[in-house]
């Protein structure tokens, strides 16, 4: 039989759909068949194979085609193209909650409070990168053609709420300060408030908030919650830590049991305080009572609910304080300080203190220099008692020089003192005896009780007016 009539008759060229791979089929052969490697090519060459021809294969073939008769035998690969990488949103912030963890302190100990994860972000902050797809790879068929490789799929921002991109869509930024959150699908936003629903506990963990934020529960022992905007509590505080830039509201009622402090940078409302500290820039509102507790209001504190009572600890104000009544009948120790902002006050209390501890040590520093004065008359003065002498003479001058600068401070915060126009203690009910009046830097102690009556100065001394 001539290779012709064989490879006509019992040979065939098949295409891969992509044209990248070539393959000969030989058909199962009674008898011996031959061929030569021409009778191959010139095969390949009517199918128009000519790019990635496996020569070694063909040469195999054409020295016993009976060997590979009833197969499908690649005999040319051309590149497959390279489709381009898909584009992806890359987020700044690890956003798997399964990742929350108790945070390890520095020397070992896990702090189980320390889980919350909220992904602060400010107002123009990056919070998410769009990567572009690639071009693919071209690749070649068989027959030498180019094969264009696909583009890689683009990706696309799924903007939510307070967010922005750029004009490439290729970078988003937060249009707020808040927390970042994925919702529907991957919508990236960024929201004003965080809310948790039910109390701030061990699930939770202590929750520190660029925004506002609303607490539907009660914030337990020991956690703390800081936020940059509000703070809103629906159930109590107990022995807890609450710091905000805003305003701090808790419907039920703060516990302190003499731990935690609520900072506000303007007001704190409550329905009562007890045995804790709390302190507001501006105003402190409470409904019921305010019960052996230290209270630091920048302007007014007004109790003057259904009960209104102040019983024990400290009430400082700036300006004003109003309650239906202050102590009780055991006249326990109360007192109420208006007409100085309430650091100054404090500021004023801690630099005496300096000035007494300076007094004595400048005392003491004295009298070394006395003695060590005499040695040097005498002779007797050893290089220890040179150098001895030479560090009690500079910290004499540093401690008359701290000494110096206490006292002009304290002159500073007399004088405001002065300016109690303003300042006025209302009692809508009765105030009883054990209850102390400081307005300004006079100091009145009431002895006996007294019914609807305000406190305020008035001729060099403060004075007790009916309150109308």
């Amino acid at each position: 039989m001539s290779s012709e009539y064989a490879v006509e008759q019992w040979m065939t060229v098949e295409l891969s759909d992509d044209r990248v791979y070539a393959y000969l089929a030989i058909q199962p052969m009674a008898e011996p068949i031959t061929c030569t490697l021409k009778d191959l090519e010139d095969l390949l060459s009517r199918y128009r194979v000519r790019y990635g021809v496996k020569q070694g294969i063909l040469q195999q073939i054409a020295e016993n085609p009976r060997r590979f008769a009833g197969k499908m035998t690649l005999i040319a690969e051309g590149e497959p193209p390279k489709a381009g990488r898909d584009g992806e949103i890359r987020m700044l912030y690890d956003t798997e909650q399964a990742n929350k963890r108790p945070q390890e302190n520095d020397d070992g100990t896990v702090d189980f409070k320390e889980i919350s994860r909220i992904w602060n972000v400010r107002k123009g902050q990056l919070i998410a990168e769009r990567i572009v797809a690639e071009e693919g790879t071209p690749g070649k068929s068989v027959s030498g053609e180019v094969l264009e490789g696909r583009r890689g799929k683009e990706a696309k921002f799924k903007i939510g709420k307070n967010v922005v991109s750029d004009g490439d869509q290729l970078a988003l930024y937060s249009a707020m300060d808040g927390m970042m959150t994925l919702t529907d699908r991957g919508k990236i936003n960024v929201f004003p408030i965080y809310e948790v629903n039910g109390d701030v506990d061990y699930r939770i963990g202590n929750i520190d908030f660029f925004g506002s934020v609303v607490i539907r529960g009660n914030v337990l022992p020991g956690f703390k919650v800081k936020a940059a905007g509000d703070i809103r509590v629906t159930g109590g505080v107990e022995s807890a830590e609450l710091e905000a830039v805003g305003s701090i509201e808790i419907s039920a009622g703060i516990l302190g049991h003499n731990k935690g402090m609520i900072r506000a940078g303007v007001n704190v409302k409550s329905a009562f305080i007890q045995d804790a500290q709390v302190e507001a820039g501006q105003d402190i509102l409470v409904t019921q009572s305010i019960m052996h507790s230290q209270i630091r209001a920048g302007r007014n504190v007004i109790c003057k609910g259904a009960k209104g009572l102040i019983i024990g600890g400290t009430v400082q104000a700036g300006e004003k304080v109003v309650a239906r009544v202050v102590g009780n009948t055991m006249s326990t120790p109360t007192a109420i300080e208006v007409g100085v902002l309430p650091e100054l006050r404090n500021e004023l209390s801690t630099l005496r203190t300096q000035l007494r501890q300076l007094a004595d040590s400048l005392d003491k520093t004295e009298k070394a220099l006395v003695l060590l004065d005499q040695m040097a008359a005498a002779g007797q003065l050893s290089q220890d008692k040179i150098a001895m002498r030479i560090k009690l003479t500079h910290t004499k001058k540093q401690a008359l020089e701290e000494q110096a600068a206490s006292r002009e401070r304290i002159l500073e915060i007399e004088k405001t003192l002065e300016d109690t126009d303003r300042a006025r203690v209302e009692i809508i009910s009765i105030v009883y005896g054990g209850t102390k009046i400081v307005i300004g830097r006079y100091t009145r102690f009431v002895k006996e009780s007294a019914p609807r009556v305000y406190f305020k100065y008035l001729d060099g001394d403060i004075a007790m007016l009916p309150n109308s």
